[in-house]
């Protein structure tokens, strides 16, 4: 993926709206996915620590 800047003739006429677009709900499935693995690794090294490495 790339970032290509939009032309100016494809941007919103008004330059006031400043209203961010919404992430597409694909991009809000990879966020969630990659929390859960990070968020599986933090709490399974956390154990390993508190156990000892058993």
């Amino acid at each position: 993926m790339s970032y290509i800047p939009e032309e100016p003739a494809k941007r919103s006429a008004d330059p006031d709206d400043k209203t961010p677009k919404k992430p597409s709900s694909g991009r809000i499935a990879i966020w969630v996915g990659v929390a859960a693995v990070g968020l599986y690794f933090l709490i399974s090294g956390i154990y390993g620590i508190v156990t000892g490495g058993h």
